[in-house]
This record gives C-alpha cells, sequence and structure tokens, in this order.
C-alpha cells in the first residue's frame, strides 16, 4: 500500500522537515562536546536546541541571503549542475546555519543548567551576588 501526499502534506514536510534535521545534528554535535549530566539536563538542552535552531535559523538565513546574495545564486547553479530541483541550492546553504544556530543554545543552557546545579542551595541574592563577582572578574574590576 503506497503512502500518498497531499500539497499541503509536502508543503509541511518541506516546512519542518529541514529545521528539525539541522536541529538534530546540531543538537548530536553538542552532546559530542558536552555531554549532559542527567536525562531531564539532556531534554532540556535538546529542546532548546531545536527551538533555537527553527525560530533563529530562518533569521540568520535571510540576513546571510541579505549580506551575501552571491552565495545563494552559486548554491542554485550547483542544485542545477547536479540535476536537481534549482530550489534545493537554498538547503545547501541553509541546512549548515540552521545546525549553528542551534549550537549556541545548547552549550549556553548546558553551562547555565552546570552554574545554578553547583549553586542550588543558594537564594536569589546569593545568586546575584555571585553572578556580579563573575562579571566584575571578567572585566578587570578588583
Amino acid at each position: 500500500m503506497a503512502v500518498e501526499t497531499t500539497a499541503a502534506t509536502g508543503a509541511l514536510i518541506k516546512f519542518f522537515g529541514v529545521p528539525l534535521l539541522t536541529s538534530a545534528a546540531a543538537t548530536s554535535l553538542g552532546f559530542m562536546f558536552m555531554w549532559p549530566k542527567t536525562r531531564k539536563e539532556a531534554f532540556l538542552r535538546i529542546g532548546t536546541t531545536i527551538i533555537f535552531s527553527t525560530l533563529c535559523g530562518p533569521l540568520l538565513v535571510v540576513a546571510l541571503r541579505s549580506w551575501w546574495p552571491g552565495l545563494f545564486e552559486a548554491a542554485r547553479d550547483i542544485a542545477i549542475m547536479y540535476g536537481v530541483d534549482p530550489a534545493l541550492g537554498v538547503v545547501f546553504i541553509a541546512a549548515p546555519v540552521l545546525v549553528l544556530a542551534g549550537l549556541p543554545a545548547w552549550w549556553v543552557l548546558g553551562a547555565f543548567v552546570r552554574w545554578f546545579g553547583r549553586r542550588e542551595d543558594k537564594d536569589i541574592g546569593e545568586l546575584a551576588r555571585d553572578a556580579a563577582a563573575i562579571v566584575h572578574n571578567a572585566r578587570g574590576r578588583p
């Protein structure tokens, strides 16, 4: 029995498929460099990476397209050269950008989870003082 798709289903797969696949690639790269300590942390970081990649990735692609339009034209030409749909050339550029958009979320969230984990017995005032001390040390102030 063959699975038939409508145009709307195909559009949904195209719309959500690329961001989800690239988010999965960003997550796997994050696992390679910074393994989560608990299952809860893993699910939180995976979800954050997918959301960040899906929301911020397209904005980065649009910014890159406005900054360097020739790159997308070259990708379209390469798609034609390989005999595939010219619109697929955008994916050649967009997929790595979407992956790169998700990686900072993975690392930043992991750093916050670990920072808060080391200070779990402190109240909000003590956390604020710790954060202020870190900022002052980073700026080189005594």
